[in-house]
């Protein structure tokens, strides 16, 4: 049996939890609600506070569903409970991000500033500036991690890290692998 998929979700008491006879989940929460379509094949059953989510057989169709559908409803719980983070840095000098009204305005070296808006559910906000690395800090707050993620990987390759410098738009601890430069210039003066 699946590892990930036979643990069962634990259900907070602020968290409302329901599904159809389709199994469309629906889980409500002090920070929003989100739902989700969990195949028909796999059963839910709600027990002293927890969801178990099982298979009908041990198929590798329904083994990669059962660690999945488990993972995403979890993700719905962990969602709607505590929210998801991701924190991304500007490195490069000239290099700066400025929120204007909800949309975050970027400047990253090209010759107009980047507007993101984000979608419904998401919030964008510029954390301000690390004074060791003199990185800006920028943070992509929601509920859903996909969408979270996703406008985060977005913003990001706006302009990705380039390996040389180290210039771009990174996530927070994220190691860049560096680069030397031109063969030439390395060794020194040539005789």
């Amino acid at each position: 049996m699946s590892r990930i998929g036979r643990a069962p979700i634990v259900v907070p008491p602020k968290v409302q939890l329901s599904w159809t006879d389709g199994n469309f989940v629906t889980v409500k929460g002090p920070k929003g609600e989100l739902s989700y379509q969990v195949p028909a094949e796999l059963s839910l059953q709600l027990e002293n506070g927890s969801l178990v989510i099982s298979r009908p057989s041990d198929s590798k169709q329904h083994k990669a569903q059962h660690g999945l559908y488990r993972t995403l409803v979890n993700n719905m719980v962990v969602g709607v409970t505590q929210g998801y983070v991701k924190r991304l840095e500007i490195h490069g000098v000239g290099y700066r991000a400025a929120k204007v009204g909800e949309s975050l305005v970027i400047q990253v070296g090209y010759s107009h500033p980047v507007e993101v808006q984000p979608p419904t559910g998401v919030t964008l906000s510029v954390d301000g500036v690390d004074p060791a690395t003199k990185a800006t800090k920028l943070s992509v707050n929601g509920i859903d991690k996909q969408v979270v993620g996703q406008v985060a990987a977005s913003i990001r390759s706006i302009r990705k890290p380039e390996p040389y410098k180290g210039k771009g738009i990174r996530y927070e601890g994220e190691a860049i692998r560096r680069k030397a430069g031109k063969a030439g210039k390395v060794g020194g003066k040539k005789k």
